[in-house]
């Protein structure tokens, strides 16, 4: 058994139930990505449109594609191809650009919104208190259908110092889900990354994003 498929079955053991494991594939060979989901990987995020497109050239409908990098407008006709989801809309702006690209496919397009949930400037993301504005015009375009949140939480020595933005995120959550908004269905929380993983989960993250657990150390 390889190295990646160890990892993937540990893993996939440790998963509280609820919780989805995501094989974070950025910089991966195909080959690599394939020897995940030949051992139990469901859920692919992609950082890059052209990454995800070669992957799933070779792994095909094996498996689920989530859009989970930064994504530039002039990139989401190929996004909304490519992938099942696209868990970073950080804007109304590229989220009408979704919106229009997914009524040219003639598709409804899953998405999460991304929250800044660390307040950091150089993050992509919507910060806490733009959230719920965000949700409500999301609501009123017909081709998205926004499921929930995702974040990636600060990037720190000490892996504690991401729980008060997993908290932060998952109030939000709870906040939006209280309003009810029309045509939103909100089921996914994605936070957390290898090394914060499990603070993510017991915070209220039900997906979480595994990329160095699963594949090791990038080259």
């Amino acid at each position: 058994m390889s190295a990646i498929a160890e990892n993937v079955r540990r893993l996939m053991a440790e998963m509280p139930p609820g919780v989805r494991l995501m094989a974070a594939a950025k910089g991966r060979r195909p080959e690599e990505v394939l020897e995940a989901v030949e051992a139990g990987i469901s859920l692919i995020g992609e950082n890059y449109v052209q990454e995800g497109a070669a992957a799933r050239s070779v792994i095909g409908g094996r498996a689920e594609w989530h859009f989970i990098g930064h994504l530039q407008t002039n990139k989401v006709r190929a996004a909304v191809e490519v992938f099942d989801m696209i868990e970073t809309v950080d804007s109304l702006r590229l989220a009408r650009e979704v919106d229009r690209r997914a009524a040219e496919a003639g598709k409804v397009m899953p998405v999460l919104i991304e929250v800044n949930s660390a307040q950091e400037p150089q993050k992509f993301g919507v910060p806490a208190e733009q959230v719920a504005g965000l949700a409500r015009e999301l609501a009123g375009l017909e081709h998205i259908r926004l499921e929930g949140l995702m974040t990636m939480g600060r990037l720190a020595s000490n892996p504690e110092e991401s729980r008060p933005d997993f908290r932060e995120t998952k109030r939000l959550f709870d906040e939006l889900r209280s309003l009810a908004l029309p045509r939103v269905h909100l089921a996914i929380l994605s936070m957390g990354m290898s090394d914060t993983y499990q603070l993510a989960i017991e915070e209220g993250a039900n997906l979480v994003r595994l990329g160095t657990l699963i594949f090791g150390p990038r080259p």
